[in-house]
């Protein structure tokens, strides 16, 4: 069956929707010998050789996985200076995915891995407003003004952060709080409370969309389920 040819690159984990465009405008893809830079251009990726640069892409099975990043671990498959990095901790997992987003290197938590491009495109999106949620330990206790600001949104220097939803688990010298956002700034969290004057000792992802570590080790990591898969691209395509 014929497919957007930017589909089949993304999905064939080569590239991001977006990068896979950009090669296929650059001409650097052929379909059958056959220069192609139209990006309405399609193929059947059973049927058809398709190339980049002159080699053969191989479409993998679609694999989709859970991880529970430990702190001290770069969200790279790989660091030029040598830093651990989350691929190190892919066992058993033959396909080529790659993360989807980023938890910083002193952060821990749910990271996705896919080798499906287009629906590691959907949840990156600000379009897509996928609801992320992180527990935190802050330095301090917040105010209700604090928690009012966070609420409605609070000036960094990118821009204006959508409103965020947050809770005070615990309070005693310093303090828990739940945050569920549904965008990705660069350190959003850390930036949100350091800008309260509240800097985060402690960082986790809990909840990625509807899915949460459960029970999930540190460390380890597991395939999604059938239902999961299923649901996660519902959950996609509502988002474009």
């Amino acid at each position: 069956m014929k497919q957007r040819l930017q589909k089949i690159l993304s999905q064939a984990g080569l590239a991001s929707r977006r990068a896979a465009e950009q090669l296929i405008v650059e001409g650097r893809v052929q379909v059958n010998a056959k220069k192609v830079d139209s990006l309405g251009s399609q193929a059947d990726p059973m049927e058809d050789r398709i190339t980049v640069d002159g080699k053969s892409i191989k479409r993998e099975k679609p694999a989709y996985l859970m991880m529970n990043k430990p702190k001290g671990y770069i969200c790279s498959m790989k660091d030029p200076i040598g830093r651990r990095t989350v691929k190190s901790l892919l066992k058993n997992v033959r396909e080529r995915v790659y993360p989807v987003g980023r938890l910083d290197y002193n952060s821990e938590g749910l990271l996705l891995f896919t080798n499906d491009g287009e629906v590691a495109h959907s949840l990156m999106h600000p379009s897509g407003k996928v609801k992320k949620q992180y527990l935190a330990k802050i330095k301090g206790k917040l105010s209700e003004d604090d928690i009012a600001r966070t609420r409605n949104g609070i000036y960094l220097s990118d821009g204006r952060t959508q409103p965020a939803e947050i809770k005070v688990i615990k309070r005693n010298g310093n303090s828990w709080v739940l945050m569920t956002i549904s965008e990705g700034k660069k350190h959003q969290i850390r930036r949100m409370l350091e800008q309260l004057g509240h800097p985060v000792l402690k960082l986790k992802r809990t909840a990625y969309g509807f899915l949460t570590l459960g029970r999930l080790p540190i460390g380890k990591c597991r395939f999604l389920s059938v239902d999961e898969i299923s649901r996660l691209k519902r959950l996609t395509k509502r988002t474009k």
